[in-house]
């Protein structure tokens, strides 16, 4: 049966959605139901039901992620401006023994590499949790258009993922870190800088 989308927020979602790209709409499955939803072709800051869906997706793969032993309980999806999921990530921290495998980062990596660019104009990212300093700025770099999380930094602190020390860290003098810091050698690299502000052929990013 399919229904065109209600103006409210079901209160029970199932995980599948996919595009059916012959009409330009979602396919929501929810409870018996099959909700049509139209694609939208411009990026808003209102909710919608597609929003709640990908979210869901993000979710989802936190919890499978964690459950197969891949790493944290984190999960996050990036979707372009046709709405159409280019990039998946669960946290792989332990499972691949690579530190910055975040969920967001994985799912940047791969939105990148599927897209065939190092930037992520008018793109989405949903995360299962509030991102890390590390992911905020890996995201930053990417430039995508929005940002939606579910779990908050306050929740990852309570069950043991505390990101505020690092917050601290960065408006601390070098002497003052936890890590020893000193820098050196600043002529030498600044050259390279100077050449790279002078090379022609170079891509910005």
């Amino acid at each position: 049966m399919f229904e065109h989308c209600p103006p409210h927020r079901p209160q029970k979602i199932k995980l599948f959605v996919y595009l059916h790209k012959k009409s330009h709409h979602y396919l929501f499955y929810v409870e018996n139901y099959v909700i049509l939803c139209p694609m939208e072709n411009k990026v808003s800051n209102e909710l919608t039901e597609q929003d709640y869906a990908f979210m869901k997706r993000a979710i989802y793969l936190a919890e499978t992620g964690m459950n197969s032993g891949q790493g944290g309980p984190f999960g996050a999806i990036i979707i372009n401006s046709k709405r159409e999921i280019i990039g998946e990530g669960s946290n792989s921290v332990t499972s691949t023994n690579d530190p910055t495998a975040h969920a967001e980062i994985v799912a940047i990596r791969n939105a990148c590499k599927k897209s065939n660019n190092f930037q992520l104009d008018g793109c989405t990212i949903y995360t299962s949790c509030e991102p890390c300093p590390m992911c905020l700025g890996a995201i930053y770099w990417a430039r995508p258009e929005r940002i939606f999380y579910a779990s908050s930094k306050y929740d990852a602190a309570d069950i043991g993922f505390d990101d505020q020390f690092i917050y601290d860290e960065i408006h601390k003098e070098n002497s003052h870190r936890s890590i020893f810091t000193k820098q050196i050698m600043q002529d030498d690299s600044v050259r390279i800088f100077k050449k790279w502000a002078e090379k022609a052929n170079k891509t910005e990013y």
